[in-house]
Parts: C-alpha cells; structure tokens; sequence
C-alpha cells in the first residue's frame, strides 16, 4: 500500500503535555501520563512522526521543502510570489525567514516525537523483537532529522531526551562534529536492528537499506570515503535487492511507486481531507501541493518555480549515439520541441512570464488536464539507488581509484541513452563526469546545492549561470542557513551562525 495506514490523531496530541508546555489542562486531551499504554500507541506516534516529513509548511519533502532544498542551486529559479521562498532563492534571505524556521523547528518536532518513544517503549506489552525493531525506526527517524539539521545549519543542540523543564529546553549549539557522530551512531544501530522488508501494508516505512544507504550518504557528506565505500558496497549486493528501474520516468509517477530503485519513499495519498494547508487536523489531505506550485497557471497551476536555462542547457551537451537527447531531458522537462505536450495540450500554448525556455516535467501531473485539485499523490523518492551508484563512485574516484567508478556511472549513462565512458579516465575526469551526472540525474530532487557545497563550487556554478539573484551569494555566508530569529529569541542560549 502507498501509504501507512494509522489513525495520525493520537499522534499528533502527543505534544499536548510537553512540548509546549501548558499551564492550563484540558480533560479532552491525552497526556503522556495516559498515552503510553498499547503498542497502538507506538504505532500512532511512529504515524505522527512519519507525517512530518510531508508537513506542507515543514516537512523536509513538504512543498515548502522541496523549494528550500532546490531553491538555492544554480538549475532552479522561485519566482517573487511568495517572499520568504523568494528570498532565500535569491540569497537574500534574513534569520526570520518563515520558511527556513519551519524547517528548523519541524527537524526537531520529529527528534521530539523520536525521543518520546525511545523513552516511553520499554514499558509497552509486546514482544521484545518488536520492541527491538521498533527502536532502530525510531532511531533512523531521530538520525534523519539530524542529519537535515547538520547539512543545512551546521552546528545545532544534540537533544537526546526530552526535555522536562522550561529550563531544559535552553540548550546551546553542538558543534557539527558531535551531530555528525550522532547522525552515524543513530543509522548505524537502526541498519542493525531494521528488517530487510515489510509486509505490503507496512510499505513505505524505514527499512535496514534505508538506513545503510543514508548512513553512506551521511559519511559521503563527512567525506569518510573509504566509509561510505563499504556502505554502498554492501548495499550493492545481496541481500540487498535494489536497481535501476529499466525506464527514469518510473522514478516520478504514482503508477510505479516504491519499485526497485527506491531505497527510502515519502508515502503520499490522494485521500484525507480537502485542505492541503490545513495541517493537523482531520480536513488535512494526504497529498502534496508541491505539482500544483509548479504547474503554468494556464492549468490552475501557481508557477512559482522553473528550471534554469543553464539546466535546459546542460541536459544538451551530450546527445545519444543516435542523436536525440538524453531520455533524462524529455522526463525532467518540457520545452518547445516538436510535438511536445503538457497537459494535454501543445506546449507551445503555454506563455513564460520570466523568459525561462523550460519547464519542470518531473513529478508533474502532466498527462492529466490540470492541477486544479490542489493536491498530488506521487510518492517523493526521497532515496534512490541511482544516488547510491553515483555516491559510491565518487567515494572511490576520491579515494584515488576511478577505474572502479567506470561500472556504476556507465549503469546511469546507459539507462539515460548515452555511450559508455572511453577508458584511461583519471582522478579529475571522473570526479567531472559523475558531478555532470549527479546535475542531470537528481534536477528537482533537492540535492544540486548541497553537492556543489560539498564539491567547493558554489561559487564558481552559481556565478556562471542564469540563476536570478546570483549577484547577491556570498558563500561564506550563504553556504549555511542562519539559525531562526525565533530560535535566538526564545533561546538565551543560542547562538547565532557565524557571517550571519
């Protein structure tokens, strides 16, 4: 089944004792004095924390964090409709960016809730299978958020518990060593404790390859190459199972969700209420708005994104032996080409109102009519295992072997039409070809910024394209978010980020 199917309610009143500590009590509210008594209790707090990684306005796979994890690279362009989006697009966000804060503040409802049930399950009826599986999801769930946090803010408080005092919820920054290691520590004890697979109607929950390809993804990021190395390897083999899906548009519809390729999935579902925004409370869809957004207005779309001429570009640099375009291209984008359709009609019907030559075609609702329904139900690949073969050759071509990154690259090359690589390649020409690859594979998935990040380029990609606002990035400051006003404000022991 697409989605999880557990009652959210429950869940969701779990902060009704703590987290925001109340003085006034209300009868009709469960409390965690009377919660924690059922494994149904668990299973509803595992729901509630779940849905915050599709939370409209906080969830890392929410729209809003799908525009704050593009928005910033030099392939993706937010258009000045909505001013906290715009803003950090066009690097000229401030510390009370209301989106950015959701995003720090949702990481950390998810720690909580986390952290709730690590502290509440030893006392709960079931078996102690059960309860040892149950501990590695709760853990991989905790090291998720951190490691959101870590990429995108640096240095920010390690909570491990929570808190029981006013006092205890002042707590100052970790450095991000320290979160780093706890990233690792809580991957590395739920790849133990996780099981291979679940039942279908258990689809979509966090699994012990989820939880070793972000635990290689995370030493990536930290550059522990040989690390991550062994941890994609392992999950190259038995008895893992992933693999490219014959066709990329598999990736990005609702027909051919939770398939081969995909290591960890955000279930949507186009049931629930009627109100996208309405966050929360039973009118809350289970869907995303986030193909609304994109959509032209010409199909009740709000068109606040489009990719970059520079993207558009980049996908032509390279043709397929037969000459035509990378198959990338065509399910990435759409463009005016002959007989290209969108929504049913002759692209060429569509206007550009900021002169971009493309528009996004990738988890679009592009073969229906429109997206007057507000909400989407393709499934966000948060993990595929595309990103896996690309991040194990670049862990061994920087660990001085690209030899060994010629069979994982030329997997993705071929799957997208192109020819092998020519052999002889070096350190320098591998490490050109996969960050080629990694732009072209993963357009609109949220990781263009952070590579080039990782790879010391912003700079230099950014200033060399069509990025509106590029003239405003200083690196130095703009590599990391600031911490929230909001945070500084509450928190007297807060610090805020250096350049910031």
């Amino acid at each position: 089944m697409k989605k999880i199917l557990i009652t959210l309610v429950a869940g969701l009143l779990l902060t009704a004792c703590t987290e925001g500590l109340l003085d006034l009590k209300n009868p009709n509210l469960l409390t965690t004095d009377t919660y924690w008594e059922t494994k149904d209790d668990v299973m509803s707090a595992f729901a509630a924390t779940y849905s915050l990684l599709r939370d409209v306005n906080g969830g890392y796979w929410g729209v809003r964090g799908v525009e704050l994890t593009n928005g910033r690279g030099d392939d993706f362009f937010i258009r000045n409709d909505v001013k906290d989006l715009y803003q950090f697009s066009t690097f000229t966000n401030a510390p009370d960016n209301g989106v950015v804060t959701n995003i720090f503040n949702n990481c950390y409802r998810g720690i909580f809730r986390c952290n709730q049930i690590l502290e509440n399950i030893a006392e709960i009826p079931m078996s102690e299978e059960e309860r040892a599986q149950l501990i590695a999801e709760a853990k991989f769930l905790r090291g998720l958020n951190y490691f959101h946090l870590v990429i995108n803010f640096g240095d920010v408080p390690v909570r491990l518990q929570t808190p029981q005092s006013q006092e205890e919820y002042y707590a100052a920054k970790s450095p991000a060593e320290e979160v780093w290691q706890q990233v690792f520590q809580d991957f590395s004890e739920a790849k133990a404790g996780l099981p291979l697979e679940y039942p279908a109607e258990w689809t979509g929950r966090a699994t012990r390859g989820a939880a070793l390809g972000y635990l290689g993804k995370a030493y990536l990021y930290h550059e522990d190459w040989d690390k991550a190395e062994a941890a994609f390897s392992e999950l190259m083999q038995a008895p893992y199972q992933y693999d490219l899906t014959a066709d990329y548009a598999d990736n990005f519809t609702a027909e051919r969700e939770n398939n081969e390729e995909s290591v960890f999935e955000i279930q949507v579902q186009d049931v629930g209420g009627t109100n996208p925004w309405d966050v929360g409370s039973s009118n809350e869809a289970l869907g995303v708005t986030t193909a609304q957004e994109f959509a032209p207005a010409e199909v009740a779309g709000w068109f606040e994104a489009y990719p970059t001429d520079k993207i558009f570009n980049a996908f032509q640099e390279e043709k397929t032996p037969g000459g035509d375009f990378d198959k990338r291209m065509y399910v990435t984008l759409v463009w005016d080409y002959p007989g290209a359709m969108y929504y049913n009609r002759p692209f060429s019907e569509f206007k550009s109102e900021f002169g971009f030559q493309s528009r996004f075609r990738k988890y679009q609702n592009w073969q229906n009519d429109n997206e007057g329904r507000f909400i989407s139900n393709i499934n966000e690949r948060a993990l595929r295992f595309a990103d896996i073969l690309l991040m194990y050759a670049e862990a061994v071509t920087m660990q001085g072997k690209p030899q060994e990154a010629y069979e994982p690259v030329n997997r993705i090359r071929q799957r997208a039409g192109l020819s092998v690589l020519p052999a002889g390649f070096g350190e320098a020409q591998m490490m050109a070809e996969i960050q080629q690859q990694r732009m072209l594979e993963f357009c609109r998935e949220g990781l263009r910024f952070y590579d080039l990040r990782r790879w010391g380029l912003l700079q230099e990609e950014i200033m060399s394209s069509d990025k509106v606002g590029r003239q405003f990035l200083n690196v130095q400051k703009h590599a990391w978010f600031p911490i929230p006003q909001a945070e500084l404000d509450n928190n007297p022991e807060m610090e805020q980020n250096p350049n910031w």
